[in-house]
């Protein structure tokens, strides 16, 4: 502990993290003392040379998240620790054992307090994903700690951080096995099973975080005709299928995504003629399309990545939603997300009241959606939650 570079804030600059923030922006640093390279822990003191936390440095905007807010030993004990209150946390949630479910997020960053990291587990493989220089070269601590944590329900261990690390950082991760080999690319869902593709697909290969979202929405099916955009592996449409919806039509750009639903829903429903799946450009599809949907998703990838381009992002969840207010049958109940980190719950509404007002329908909110409870939000980093839903009815 003692051995450790301090960076020094400047004066005012601490009160962030006596509020338990985990992240000091490089705009509150004042100089540092001792010799610091990406990817270092390091002591975090005041003006005042007062202690504050102990956090891992790197270049960028954020420049140190935080990892622990006590004076303590940072080792291989303290790694395993914080993976045990994860797992223990998925085991209360009832998770790490269910019978219906066997994909879930183990380790959610700053919401389990291992800021830089994912991990999902898909049967008895963990996907890691890292997104720092730092949690990268914990890669060999963080496997052994997951080894000892999960014990046999481990079999492999696939790391995928080819492409999330920071592209400044000089480091050049490959994706492969870490342990052992996975025994199946099949993971199971509220009873559901889907094809996950974490080597060449999408994030970790499947969105966990929609579980919830997805189970809603079968509840909704029910002799619907569907319209489920930016598909993907087709998850949304697998439950509304198994809901009793009388057609489902799943829409991506992407060749691969509907390969991957088609593929999904014949391994649920066999020869079923509901379903159809198209590769194509959502809102050309919608302006083209002569079917009047009763129930349409609305689940793009994140429009927004960075504050500089929230407003061009509003408007393209504008443009999409407005279209779907318009085309929905009277009744219609429309499923619309936004996964931007940087577009805030608020804003995301006002957006949608924008769009409901230009059509001239009376739409009326159900439900708002948050991530599932295995996609923790640390109560003092709200920027955690992400993901956030509006199930709206259209008259």
């Amino acid at each position: 502990m003692s051995q450790l570079p301090i960076v020094y804030l400047k004066p005012g600059k601490e009160q962030s993290l006596k509020r338990f923030h985990p992240w000091v922006f490089s705009g509150a640093i004042k100089n540092v003392k001792g010799n610091l390279e990406e990817g270092d822990l390091v002591a975090v003191h005041d003006a005042n040379d007062n202690f504050l936390a102990i956090g891992h440095y790197q270049i960028g905007s954020i420049a140190i998240r935080i990892v622990s807010f006590e004076r303590e030993t940072i080792d291989d004990d303290f790694w395993r620790k914080k993976i045990d209150v994860a797992w223990t946390l998925r085991t209360t949630l009832g998770l790490s054992q269910s019978q219906q479910t066997n994909a879930f997020r183990l380790i959610h960053g700053e919401g389990d307090g291992l800021p830089g990291l994912i991990v999902d587990i898909y049967d008895s493989t963990a996907v890691m994903q890292m997104h720092t220089v730092a949690m990268y070269r914990l890669r060999e601590t963080l496997l052994k700690a997951l080894k000892d944590v999960m014990g046999d329900r481990l079999s492999a261990v696939y790391e995928k951080s080819e492409g999330t690390l920071p592209f400044k950082s000089g480091v050049e991760a490959e994706n492969g096995y870490l342990f052992g080999q996975a025994k199946s690319h099949l993971a199971l869902e509220n009873g559901l099973s889907f094809k996950v593709d974490w080597e060449k697909g999408q994030k970790t290969g499947f969105f966990v975080d929609q579980r919830d979202n997805r189970a809603l929405l079968e509840k909704y099916s029910s002799g619907r005709t569907v319209l489920n955009t930016f598909c993907y592996t087709g998850g949304f449409s697998c439950y509304a299928m198994r809901g009793g919806a009388k057609l489902v039509h799943s829409v991506d750009s992407s060749e691969r995504a509907i390969m991957l639903t088609n593929e999904n829903v014949e391994l649920n429903f066999p020869d079923d003629k509901r379903h159809e799946a198209f590769a194509s450009d959502t809102y050309k599809f919608m302006e083209k399309t002569a079917n009047n949907y009763d129930l349409i998703v609305l689940d793009p990838p994140a429009f927004a990545k960075h504050l500089n381009v929230v407003k061009n992002a509003l408007q393209g969840y504008k443009r999409i939603n407005a279209k779907a207010i318009e085309m929905i049958a009277p009744g219609g109940i429309l499923f619309t997300f936004s996964c931007s980190q940087v577009v805030s719950r608020e804003a995301f509404r006002t957006m949608l009241f924008s769009a409901a007002a230009r059509s001239g329908r009376n739409v009326r909110i159900l439900h708002q959606l948050n991530q599932p409870a295995d996609h923790p939000v640390s109560i003092f980093h709200p920027e955690g939650e992400y993901l956030k839903g509006f199930v709206l009815c259209v008259e």
